[in-house]
């Protein structure tokens, strides 16, 4: 039962050690009524020796507990500033959430209304959000008492929802608290922590229907927006530019996939890419800044104009197909009214302006995109029969993050280089490779450029100049 239930209570007392029992009588070899968890609230009833007669009104159940283990209030307003005083050492102090969302709910209850600012709402939304996050990692051993304080949370109104993705449910606070700090702060760094809190990427439902994704994103990118980053602290900084970075590049391909430009959201995820201070980044915000980066490397083409003209001896055109694909056909150049030579059919985003041709005309590059940071090599090839295309994708697993790109053409016309960055199984991984064009295997590779002899001699000039996987 919550706070507001108990109001009327003469006095409270809130739980704050797990494993804490309610015993039938006064005494340590009474019988044990049930177990009670951290954030618990009971209602008061009276005082014997060390412990408190109380009823708990969750469970139904009246008995006694040791007054140690409980932390007690009359919700009067004298008693507001040091509940809050208590629930911001609680805020930084890890495993004590469902303490803290208590003390806050407490705090709440007994301010007078026109005292309560916005840090009880920062305080407790920072709280919640941390205890979603132990309760998606707890060990075994762990999970009996993560799930008891998730429990004892949702009945102080904190909504949790539980997202499914690759096999694995992670558990996300709905943001309630932080959707406060928005509308009505106006200080920096709380509505830093709102923002980065509510535009989690992890959160997002892999389920969700496309346009409701759209709508998503583009609310994502204006809630990041209204965070003026000029007086946080560098790191700070550098997770506001990272978060941005990674939700433009999702804007700009929902853009590219509704046939619109995405020229404008492409060069703002670069910019915000390059806005990080690798300098200045933590250590523990080095997934975020690699993840953000893949994302970005998968749309950077966005970025640059669109280009139908000759490349070389051959022509890269497009023109929708059946059902809302995109059709690329590769013509001769050099021949007028010449038929394609080639066609191939996609749901994908198919970045033109990516198109590569080898010397002879005989091999052409070209990046797709079918999913949000997840984007394809196709390989055009001419042998004795014409025209082949096969599909190198970023890894051979299924689609998660990942980018593989052309990186130059190696003399012989055996080989080509591609570099390549991928999130598989939660692991992050950069490689830039010798990749033979036969099989399209991975002949040689290496985590630098400067490891592989091959690949610094022959990289591509433009190549190296666009592509994020340098930074």
């Amino acid at each position: 039962m919550s706070i507001s239930t108990l109001v009327a209570a003469a006095a409270l007392a809130i739980v704050t050690q797990d494993q804490s029992v309610l015993r039938a009588a006064p005494r340590d070899s009474a019988q044990q009524q049930t177990v009670l968890s951290q954030g618990d609230t009971l209602e008061v009833r009276g005082e014997k020796q060390d412990y408190l007669q109380v009823y708990d009104h969750r469970r139904e159940r009246a008995g006694y507990v040791r007054a140690s283990q409980v932390r007690r209030t009359s919700l009067t307003r004298a008693e507001a500033p040091e509940l809050l005083a208590v629930a911001r050492f609680v805020r930084d102090t890890p495993g004590s959430e469902a303490m803290g969302i208590a003390l806050v709910a407490a705090y709440i209850k007994a301010a007078p209304t026109q005292s309560i600012d916005t840090e009880p709402f920062d305080i407790l939304g920072m709280l919640a959000d941390r205890l979603a996050r132990r309760a998606s990692t707890a060990s075994k051993t762990q999970e009996a008492t993560v799930a008891a304080h998730i429990e004892v949370a949702k009945r102080y109104g904190v909504v949790f929802k539980d997202i499914e993705r690759d096999g694995r449910v992670r558990v996300c606070y709905d943001g309630e608290a932080f959707r406060r700090v928005l509308a009505m702060s106006k200080d920096g760094q709380q509505l830093a922590n709102a923002a980065l809190s509510i535009t989690r990427p992890e959160c997002i439902d892999p389920a969700m229907l496309p346009t409701a994704r759209i709508a998503v994103d583009q609310w994502r990118a204006d809630v990041l927006d209204r965070v003026d980053t000029a007086s946080l602290p560098e790191h700070i900084k550098n997770r506001i530019h990272a978060r941005r970075a990674g939700v433009w590049a999702s804007v700009a391909f929902n853009q590219a996939r509704r046939g619109e430009s995405a020229n404008v959201a492409a060069m703002r995820a670069l910019e915000e890419l390059a806005g990080v201070n690798k300098a200045e980044l933590a250590e523990e915000d080095q997934s975020a800044y690699t993840e953000a980066a893949i994302r970005v490397g998968a749309v950077r083409w966005g970025a640059l104009a669109s280009s139908v003209a000759p490349v070389q001896k051959v022509v890269v055109t497009t023109a929708p197909g059946e059902s809302g694909q995109t059709c690329v056909a590769l013509t001769d150049a050099r021949r007028t009214n010449a038929k394609p030579a080639a066609v191939r059919c996609t749901y994908g985003i198919v970045w033109t302006q990516s198109a590569s041709v080898n010397a002879a005309g005989t091999v052409v590059t070209l990046a797709v995109q079918p999913l949000d940071a997840w984007r394809e090599l196709w390989v055009f090839k001419l042998g004795a029969e014409g025209w082949t295309a096969d599909v190198l994708p970023p890894a051979s697993s299924s689609p998660d993050l990942g980018y593989v790109e052309f990186a130059g053409w190696v003399p012989g016309g055996t080989h080509f280089l591609a570099a390549r960055e991928t999130r598989v199984d939660g692991r992050m991984r950069r490689s830039f490779e010798l990749v033979r064009l036969d099989t399209l295997n991975t002949e040689k590779k290496a985590e630098e450029p400067s490891s592989l002899s091959t690949f610094y001699r022959w990289q591509d000039a433009a190549w190296k100049k666009q592509t994020v996987s340098l930074r």
